[in-house]
Parts: structure tokens; C-alpha cells; sequence
């Protein structure tokens, strides 16, 4: 069973009230650029860097501050000494196991979308990816796919508020409040269904470990695998057609 966590409710509100406020102003920032500045859709990558810092950077930051004052170690707070070795070496096998489902499941959205006349969007992350023409530019997205969000994110739904709305006396609110708000923040409707179903996987894996490593390593294997399928999809297309 997962160790309670004693997050304060004032703590709690600051910390997700400024998290949401700095993605909005990041937003906001990146809708004024592309009407003042001509910051159109070649600019995928520095759209998806932008949107990266304000959400997931500062919400690091604000994390940093709400561990100190409920004068917790990170340890204490997440875990992260329980089993270290297994909590991740079961993260990356979750990942694994999970990605089929994952790819099957994106592919019905995809062909549930199809039948409704609704257009495929890929996530901006992706988007950038494709777009980026350096190299510069792809391992510094590939280390927030891999790194940064898995991080941020983890610590947020499944460390934080988790924790906080089953205290409450909430388990099936905790669980299905915070993985369909995981899904939905991402903001692509085709990765919507396979996002809330990974989701759900991290948070009982939290529950199974009581080592927020465990669901990190899952969350950045997942990411991984990936984007090596777009890298090596997209060295595939570029292939010469034999004539």
C-alpha cells in the first residue's frame, strides 16, 4: 500500500494554482508570438520548448518548494529509496508489456476518429520532432520527452495529487480524476484513450511499489521506445524508392 503523504491542502492549491498559471502565461506568450511575430508551424520546435518550461520546468521548480516546506527529503516524500533497483527494473518492464496495448489502442482512436470525419493531430512534441532539421533540436525535445516530463508529470499526478484526493477519502476519484486529467492535458484527442489507460498502469504501479521511480522509469521507457519508432519510421520514409 502507498505511504501517506501529509501534503498540506494550502501547499497543495499554491502549488498546482501556479503550475497552471505559468502554462497559461506560456500559452498566451506563444499564441501573441505567432500573430505579432509571424511565429508560424515551422516553429513546432521552439513552440514545444516554450510550452515544455512553462509547465513542466516550473512545475520542478514549485515541486522544489513544496517538498522544503513540508520539510520532507525527497526520500521521504516519494520514495525513492524503496527497492530502488526492482521499483525501476519493473518501471521499464510495465513500459514494455504496455506499449502494444498502447499502439493498439492509439489505433483505434485513430480509426474511431476516421469514422467521424475528425482530423489526426499529432501531439506538438511529435510535431516538433518531425520538424526539427538539427540535431541540436532533437535531443533537446528527446531529453524533455525522456527526462523533464516524465519527471514533472509523475511527481505532479501521481506523487502529489494523488496521494492528496485518496487521503481525502477519494481512492476511485484519486484514480480516475487524476489519470483522465493526465490524458487530457496532454491536449491531443488521438492519444487521449491510450494516455488515460497508461495512467491508470503508473498509478497502480505506484501503489505496488511505493517508489515513485517505478512509474518515472515507466513513463520515460514509454517515451523512449517512442521516439525511436518515429526516428526509425522517419529514416524509412526517407529511403530511396528502388525504381
Amino acid at each position: 500500500m502507498l505511504s501517506e503523504k501529509p501534503w498540506k491542502l494550502e501547499a497543495l492549491l499554491r502549488l498546482f494554482l501556479g503550475v497552471f498559471l505559468c502554462m497559461f502565461v506560456g500559452m498566451t506568450l506563444l499564441l501573441v508570438a505567432r500573430k505579432v511575430f509571424a511565429f508560424g508551424e515551422e516553429h513546432f520546435i521552439w513552440r514545444a520548448i516554450v510550452a515544455a518550461l512553462s509547465f513542466h520546468g516550473v512545475a520542478l521548480v514549485l515541486i522544489v518548494f513544496f517538498v522544503r516546506e513540508h520539510q520532507m527529503s525527497w526520500n521521504e516524500a516519494f520514495g525513492l529509496d524503496r527497492e530502488r533497483n526492482r521499483a525501476l527494473l519493473l518501471g521499464v518492464l510495465v513500459a514494455v508489456l504496455f506499449l502494444p496495448l498502447a499502439w493498439g489502442l492509439q489505433w483505434l482512436a485513430g480509426q474511431f476518429m476516421s469514422h467521424l470525419d475528425l482530423e489526426l493531430v499529432e501531439q506538438q512534441a511529435i510535431q516538433a520532432l518531425r520538424d526539427s532539421a538539427s540535431w541540436r533540436g532533437t535531443v533537446v525535445l528527446g531529453l524533455i520527452a525522456i527526462v523533464l516530463a516524465p519527471v514533472a508529470e509523475e511527481i505532479l499526478f501521481r506523487g502529489i495529487l494523488y496521494p492528496a484526493i485518496k487521503r481525502a477519502g477519494f481512492p476511485r476519484t484519486a484514480l480516475w480524476g487524476t489519470s483522465i486529467l493526465f490524458a487530457v492535458i496532454h491536449g491531443n484527442l488521438l492519444t487521449l484513450l491510450p494516455l488515460l489507460v497508461l495512467a491508470i498502469a503508473l498509478t497502480m504501479l505506484y501503489e505496488a511499489t511505493d517508489n515513485l521511480l517505478a512509474p518515472i522509469a515507466t513513463h520515460a521507457a514509454f517515451n523512449a521506445a517512442n521516439l525511436v519508432m518515429l526516428g526509425l519510421s522517419e529514416w524509412a520514409n526517407r529511403m530511396p524508392v528502388p525504381t
